[in-house]
């Protein structure tokens, strides 16, 4: 955890992140003066195994209900993580219709249909309410998709994130979205995540604290949700990669003082591209706990340490 914290900065993410695992690429949209954006997650042509699992209390998704076990769907095509609350919901129609352009997607008897699960963040007391990713967003993320180490800090999904709003939202700090990697064996490990906590962040190995002042009091409905992918190269079938999303919740709550309120839409994705040998899950769990925390705070320290919009809380 040390090394990869005091790795991140600014569009640095510490390692190459979840695009570490093989397949994948990450692209973002983002408006800073508005303080909103859009991050694409893209599988493999054919798609990657996924599952996942909604924590928190009040979340804000498209196509989840498919992510149960015992729904016939399996693989997804792209993952999108938005600003702009449910309005943001809109940027998975855009990389829905560029992966239909492409090819991409499960095949029906009349065309592709591109499975793109999606998720969002309440950002909008941040920057410009009336400025929300839409579809032209989402496509334009998905252009930007690339296989390199991803960007970390205030782009994307964390442009108008924020942190440590349990003690007033004029000591609310930066936030953004952050992403690591390990490997195990053969096996790569990793995640991509953005919190835009009621409460702050800590470290997780001694609960020091990252982002946000400690603080009491009651958070607000809709400002408080963590967003996560976390991918790898394993052989996983549908109900491993749903139980390994718990773990992934586990790695919020490692470093989210609180984490899984009412208020909240904590939610995590799980995509197994495959293409390395099967492992056990008694060794992912605690690997993807590792993944997600560390991928949270990098992206908080990354956002800290960029550049300042004038929009954006400091």
């Amino acid at each position: 955890m040390k090394r990869l914290v005091e790795a991140a900065g600014p569009g640095d993410g510490g390692d190459a992140g979840l695009t570490a695992v093989a397949g994948l690429r990450v692209g973002h949209w983002s408006d800073h003066a508005a303080a909103t954006g859009c991050t694409v997650v893209l599988a493999p042509i054919e798609g990657a195994t996924v599952s996942g699992s909604v924590l928190g209390g009040a979340p804000g998704t498209r196509e989840t209900a498919l992510l149960e076990p015992e729904k016939t769907i399996t693989v997804a095509h792209a993952v999108v993580l938005a600003g702009g609350s449910a309005f943001g919901l809109d940027a998975a129609g855009g990389v829905a219709r560029w992966l239909e352009r492409r090819g991409v997607g499960f095949e029906t008897p009349f065309g592709r249909v591109p499975i793109v699960p999606a998720a969002v963040i309440y950002d909008l007391g941040v920057g410009r309410a009336d400025v929300r990713p839409d579809g032209a967003a989402g496509e334009a993320a998905a252009d930007a998709a690339h296989d390199g180490p991803v960007e970390a800090g205030r782009v994307g999904v964390g442009c108008g994130a924020t942190v440590g709003k349990l003690a007033g939202l004029a000591n609310a700090v930066r936030s953004g979205v952050g992403s690591a990697s390990m490997r195990i064996g053969a096996v790569t490990v990793a995640a991509l995540a953005v919190s835009n906590a009621a409460g702050r962040l800590v470290d997780p190995n001694d609960g020091s604290p990252v982002a946000g002042v400690a603080a009491t009091g009651v958070a607000s409905a809709g400002t408080n949700t963590t967003l996560v992918v976390v991918a790898t190269d394993a052989v996983l079938d549908k109900a491993t990669c749903r139980a390994l999303a718990i773990s992934g919740h586990v790695g919020i709550a490692r470093v989210t003082r609180p984490s899984h309120t009412v208020h909240d839409g904590d939610t995590v994705f799980v995509l197994a591209t495959g293409s390395a040998p099967a492992v056990s899950a008694a060794l992912l769990g605690p690997a993807i706990q590792e993944v997600v925390a560390s991928a949270i705070v990098i992206g908080a320290i990354a956002a800290r340490a960029g550049a300042s919009p004038a929009s954006q809380p400091t």
